[in-house]
């Protein structure tokens, strides 16, 4: 695919270690000053406007229309599926590559295309319709268990053999950048004690990764692992918090509620599968061998070097965390094959998350629950204090990218201030 050519090159100025060259025109939802909403890409610190590149003849040999780009959201332009979006993204890719002038010669259309970072507000990329969370990092799953059962049962007996996952709530997904309260609820502090309601005194990031799918099949058909890339159309960083406390009361018999419900970030821009290509790699082996349904050929799981950093009130960011996306057990083709295994339909623009993503080693774990191991391994932060969870007035910030022949295809952030419980 000639947009991910590792020598390809740019007339927009990328800065070097960009997330953002020309091999990755990831997509999002940017609003101007004016509060004027489009669809956009960005190359560099530039956005590319999406709608401009439309209204002055340059998409117009595209299976698209103005309403597609002239969107709050990116729902409509994905509706012209995978074959559309891949078309869209090689046309991008050939406007601003360094041996066309088409867009570079009109000098008098460049600022009407392309737009500062800084000057352009992001927006929540698509709308959610619906939300699954996976539980598919086998370190992050060990982990827990060992902390909330013991080493010799850590694994519930049905992990290896099915992508355990639940439905989230998807009106609470929100966009990097919107300061989140504590939540409050109820938690059980002492055995011997009834419970009470306040605000979480265990509140908890977990580092994922979210896909987002185009429109699948009608229900009650389903998604095999081999058709599962073209019902993806990519990839963004995702923040699924977590309130501990209230999570193990509450969770007996039917798993997390609320707990989970009150916010989860996810960052402005969809990197698109066809960007990630390049970054495919084995995954682990899985013994005991999978159900015929969740076979599946090729490498389906991808590189990405993933990082959270804490940032106290007035100090500086310290990193708690290094890990990567290919250290799941499940990837998402057999993600979406469970999930549909039972002809459960999916529409676009619904969101399915890795669940937390935790190397083998200490210093790559997913979440404070684990960093800390359950608050008895404080994190030292550059102000002097400690962190066993998180504190009021932290920033949370995640960043990923994939790296390869000198090219690095990146994420972005997603940053979430931690505000006082209402």
């Amino acid at each position: 695919m000639k947009a991910n050519d590792p020598t390809l090159k740019s007339w927009v100025e990328v800065p070097a270690n960009s997330d953002f060259p020309i091999q990755n025109l990831p997509f999002g939802i940017g609003s101007s000053a004016d509060g004027d909403t489009r669809v956009v890409s960005r190359i560099g610190d530039m956005v590319i406007d999406l709608r401009a590149l439309w209204l002055l003849g340059y998409l117009e040999d595209l299976d698209f229309t103005m309403k597609d780009f002239d969107s709050t959201t990116l729902n409509g332009m994905m509706r012209k599926g995978k074959e559309g979006t891949r078309s869209l993204r090689n046309r991008l890719s050939d406007l601003f590559s360094s041996d066309n002038t088409e867009i570079s010669a009109n000098t008098e259309h460049i600022p009407q295309i392309l737009l500062e970072i800084d000057k352009v507000t992001l927006l929540i990329p698509v709308c959610v319709g619906d939300y699954t969370d996976f539980y598919s990092s086998e370190q992050h799953a060990y982990n827990v268990g060992c902390m909330f059962r013991d080493p010799d049962n850590a694994l519930m007996p049905n992990w290896k053999h099915l992508p355990v996952g639940y439905h989230g709530r998807a009106s609470s997904i929100v966009v990097s950048g919107t300061p989140m309260h504590r939540p409050k609820g109820q938690q059980k502090i002492n055995d011997d004690e009834p419970p009470v309601f306040g605000p979480c005194r265990l509140l908890d990031f977990e580092l994922e990764m979210t896909f987002v799918t185009y429109e699948g099949k009608p229900l009650g058909d389903s998604i095999s692992t081999e058709e599962a890339d073209d019902y993806i159309f990519g990839m963004a960083l995702f923040n699924d918090w977590s309130a501990r406390d209230i999570q193990k009361w509450e969770y007996i018999p039917l798993g997390p509620f609320l707990a989970k419900s009150f916010a989860t970030h996810v960052a402005p821009w969809i990197v698109t599968l066809d960007a990630l290509e390049p970054f495919r790699v084995a995954g682990p082996v899985q013994d005991p061998k999978v159900l015929p349904y969740l076979e599946f050929s090729g490498n389906k799981h991808i590189d990405i070097n993933l990082q959270v950093a804490i940032q106290p009130e007035n100090s500086t960011e310290k990193v708690v965390t290094n890990s990567n996306y290919k250290h799941m057990y499940w990837n998402m083709n057999q993600q979406l094959a469970h999930h549909t295994s039972n002809g459960c339909n999916i529409n676009v623009g619904d969101m399915m998350a890795s669940g937390t993503i935790s190397g083998p080693e200490e210093g790559q774990y997913g979440s404070m629950l684990e960093v800390s191991w359950k608050g008895t391994k404080p994190v030292s932060m550059p102000d002097g204090t400690e962190r066993r969870f998180i504190n009021d007035h932290d920033t949370v910030i995640m960043r990923g990218y994939s790296e390869k022949d000198n090219v690095r295809v990146g994420f972005g952030e997603v940053s979430v201030k931690v505000l006082p419980a209402k």
